[in-house]
């Protein structure tokens, strides 16, 4: 017998990453060499100092029952002492402050707790397709202004239709930017405050890449600028700034009152978080500051070679600000979808089509940094042999 899914499930869509590592999977099982650049998860192990201290917390008895919903008092107090050291940002680790299974429940999460069915969750295009998926779980509008390279895509706020800004309840930001890479500056935090409290609305800030900004550029917090504790919540990712891919551990920080609501949510919806994982993830807030940069080096490295390299055989692409990805501009004549078929098919490179992303990456490929720089260096030598910029 088969059971039909629910309104809600039925308007999800395919998860985007899940049909792209099933096709790379099936080739490599036909000992196809495939290099996959369309992944988005750390390539290094977790810094044995986090391991070693799971290993002691594991047999702590006291991790052996259940931790409080919101996340262990140091653990929240680690947090509190990790934004005040690395943004200046002071946070009430009692309000301000509370943990979760990985950043993905925030961003899912928040939405739900905050948007009423026909509430507007703004965005921009391209941005993470689960934006998307977190305002049909909440069974509100969804409308993303679109974003350029000439403006660093940065969202113009004065294309929102007026009609559409009066029902906006949530905007959603992620600077650094997944997928183009681009950073955020004080004036266009400013600017977004600004249009949200005019607004009336609060802003979700994806703030998973806040350890890579290239330059010389270090992110900023939305939290950092006047007023954005007062309209923002920021989520923080341990994935990618200390290579805890697997560990599942995600923060969210910002105003109390959205805090409060994920609060209430979250207790009925989802479980709590491993307290050895909490006790592991402190170690990781409280390291030095020079693991976080060694890593950020070692991507702006690697996004150094490997754009360079694209450059040297006519491509004619930008290097990122920011994250563990490159935005490419496809060549003339093809799309994004195209482009990946002719990329998988020919050079057995795979990288993510940026019509994924939405609407206006169907001009754009995302190839992701997280890859050895002799991979990166094999994948441009594979790609050349296509003479498509001769």
């Amino acid at each position: 017998m088969n059971f039909k899914a629910s309104t809600i499930v039925e308007r999800l869509p395919i998860h985007y990453f899940s049909s792209l590592h099933e096709k790379v999977a099936a080739y490599q099982e036909k000992g196809i060499d495939i290099i996959n650049l369309a992944n988005g998860f750390p390539d290094l192990p977790t810094p044995e100092t986090i391991v070693g201290a799971l290993k002691d917390a594991v047999d702590n008895k006291e991790n052996h029952g259940y931790p409080s919903f919101y996340g262990k008092e140091k653990m929240r107090e680690a947090v509190a002492k990790f934004y005040r050291r690395e943004y200046g940002v002071e946070l009430n680790p009692e309000t301000e402050v509370m943990v979760f299974q990985g950043s993905g429940i925030g961003i899912t999460g928040i939405p739900q707790s905050l948007l009423n069915p026909g509430d507007y969750l703004l965005t921009t295009d391209p941005a993470y397709p689960a934006y998307k998926v977190a305002a049909a779980l909440s069974k509100a509008n969804y409308y993303a202004i679109p974003v350029h390279e000439q403006d660093g895509f940065l969202p113009d706020y004065t294309y929102v239709p007026e009609e559409i800004a009066q029902k906006v309840k949530l905007l959603i930001l992620n600077y650094p930017n997944n997928p183009t890479g681009a950073l955020a500056t004080p004036e266009f935090f400013k600017e977004s405050i600004a249009f949200a409290a005019k607004n009336g609305f609060p802003i979700l800030h994806d703030f998973a890449y806040g350890a890579f900004g290239f330059d010389g550029k270090k992110p900023i917090s939305l939290l950092q600028i006047p007023g954005g504790k007062e309209y923002g919540i920021e989520t923080y990712s341990a994935s990618k700034t200390f290579n805890m891919a697997g560990w599942r551990f995600g923060f969210a920080v910002g105003n109390g009152s959205i805090i409060e609501a994920f609060k209430r949510f979250h207790s009925h919806s989802y479980s709590t978080v491993f307290g050895a994982i909490q006790d592991a993830a402190i170690t990781a807030l409280n390291a030095p500051q020079d693991n976080i940069d060694r890593l950020r080096d070692l991507y702006e490295q690697r996004r150094n070679v490997f754009v360079r390299e694209l450059r040297q055989i006519g491509w004619d692409v930008s290097y990122p600000q920011g994250t563990f990805f490159a935005w490419l501009k496809v060549p003339e004549g093809f799309t994004s979808k195209t482009f990946t078929e002719l990329l998988f098919e020919k050079a057995h490179v795979a990288v993510a089509p940026g019509e994924g992303f939405g609407e206006y990456g169907s001009s754009y490929v995302r190839v992701s940094l997280a890859n050895k720089e002799e991979i990166l260096l094999e994948a441009v030598k594979r790609i050349s042999k296509l003479e498509i910029f001769n």
